[in-house]
């Protein structure tokens, strides 16, 4: 279903003022959480659940609430989104304890959980085919600003004005979006007559939020005793949440969903880059600080450029072709792990940012590429469902990254930190693009010779797959 283009502007604005608020309060606390923790009198380590409570409570709850988008309809949930999103800045603005901001974080996740794979699933069906890929990298492109320019914006804030002014800049675009929202319609679902599959809902959000706690405690040096419990009890609630939506009649996500090829390798190859995309944004500003000398501001100032190179990378995406989606990500991976080598060994600062700028342009084209290219090999009726599946792929991904980059970061002197992370994380995440770039073209090898074997059988259709899809 395709909207008018007034209507069609209207959701683009909401979502890029949703991505964006979204993806700015991921980041954008990270040089704030000192000053926060003295000025709510809190002390230890309870202060980083300003930003883990964040992330933990987005990342288990996406996967249903693509799923929900499609059943209830989605302009609905966008409003109801970045309303909640909205409200919950109001209360971290306004709070006046640790308890209290880390409650609020929560529901800043509830509503960014619904913000992310709703709105992409509403881009997808609102606009027509031609159009699809650049509506939605133009709304991912403004949620690149905010990704790679957040820890820059939210420490001058916290500067100059203070750490609550984070969450006052998102109450009124919160509220803009959601009145442009409000003035769309779309279709549902109505093949599962509105059959929300609960069982399935509450075992995949424990198994994730089992997950999401796992490895923030990972992040922080857990025990292997209590990492072991957490991934069996992650383990467990996975076997039973596979189990249901075997049986069920309306499942939540249908298990044929991963029989599709092209949507699989899509997002399988795009959370690798984006786990290397966490690990160079948290550890190229520490290498400024640290190995270049260069001040907070300075770093900041420096970043600007790969910032800038990201965030245009997520418009070209909308560009690539459904049929060139996969050859494209193979290249952005294998210029990803060039990049992420060259920005680690290079021996001047011109050298670093050159290759800084080339590593944050490839990888916020593979970034954006895998949210618009999944959206592409899926038919519109089963968008959110598919967004959400990979949002959640790609949101625990970049919880890996955040722990290696934690793992070689978190310790010690901040010089000897940032050589650490030059030395370690980026070398680990360039081999990590490499692989998947050979895993990706293997695996397009492999899919044209099964299809010239194929040629003139009747395979069928696949229910999730759009018609004239190609699989390479």
């Amino acid at each position: 279903m395709t909207a008018r283009p007034h209507l069609r502007t209207r959701v683009l604005l909401a979502m890029s003022m949703g991505v964006f608020c979204v993806q700015l309060d991921a980041f954008a606390l990270i040089f704030a959480l000192p000053r926060i923790g003295a000025d709510l009198g809190a002390q230890g380590d309870g202060v980083q659940w300003v930003v883990s409570a964040y992330l933990l409570s987005t990342g288990a709850l996406m996967l249903g609430a693509g799923r929900l988008g499609d059943l209830l309809g989605r302009h609905r949930l966008l409003v109801l989104g970045l309303s909640l999103f909205g409200a919950a800045s109001l209360v971290c603005a306004l709070a006046t304890s640790l308890p209290m901001l880390v409650a609020a974080r929560v529901a800043q996740g509830v509503g960014a959980a619904v913000i992310m794979p709703v709105g992409l699933s509403l881009l997808t069906n609102v606009h027509p085919g031609h159009l699809r890929g650049r509506a939605t990298g133009l709304a991912l492109g403004v949620g690149g600003i905010a990704t790679v320019c957040g820890p820059f914006v939210g420490g001058a804030l916290t500067e100059t004005i203070s750490w609550r002014a984070v969450f006052w800049l998102n109450v009124p675009l919160c509220a803009l979006g959601a009145l442009w929202a409000s003035h769309t319609t779309e279709g549902r679902d109505t093949t599962a007559a509105r059959h929300i599959d609960r069982r399935g809902l509450l075992t995949a959000t424990g198994a994730l939020a089992a997950l999401a706690v796992l490895l923030d405690h990972v992040r922080h040096g857990a025990a292997w005793t209590e990492s072991a419990l957490g991934a069996l009890l992650c383990a467990t609630l996975l076997g039973a949440f596979i189990r249901i939506e075997r049986r069920a009649p309306h499942p939540l996500v249908g298990l044929a969903l991963f029989r599709n090829g092209p949507y699989v390798a899509l997002t399988l190859t795009g959370a690798v880059a984006n786990t290397a995309t966490v690990v160079f944004l948290f550890v190229v500003p520490l290498s400024l600080q640290g190995r270049w000398g260069f001040s907070a501001v300075a770093a900041g100032t420096a970043f600007l450029l790969p910032a800038l190179a990201m965030a245009v990378a997520g418009p070209l995406a909308g560009r690539v072709p459904t049929s060139g989606a996969v050859p494209t990500m193979a290249a952005c991976l294998g210029g990803g792990a060039l990049g992420l080598l060259g920005t680690a060994l290079a021996s001047d600062i011109t050298a670093h940012l050159i290759a800084a700028t080339f590593c944050g342009a490839v990888l916020g084209l593979a970034n954006a590429l895998t949210l618009i290219a999944t959206q592409g090999v899926i038919r519109p009726e089963r968008a959110g469902e598919a967004s959400g599946v990979t949002k959640t792929v790609i949101t625990v991904a970049a919880g890996l990254g955040v722990a290696l980059a934690g793992s070689v970061t978190g310790h010690g002197h901040r010089a000897v930190g940032a050589e650490a992370a030059a030395d370690t994380a980026l070398p680990a995440a360039a081999a990590g693009c490499a692989t998947a770039c050979a895993a990706l073209l293997l695996w397009r090898r492999a899919v044209r010779v099964r299809a010239r074997r194929a040629e003139g059988r009747d395979v069928g259709e696949d229910p999730y797959r759009r018609a004239g899809d190609s699989s390479t």
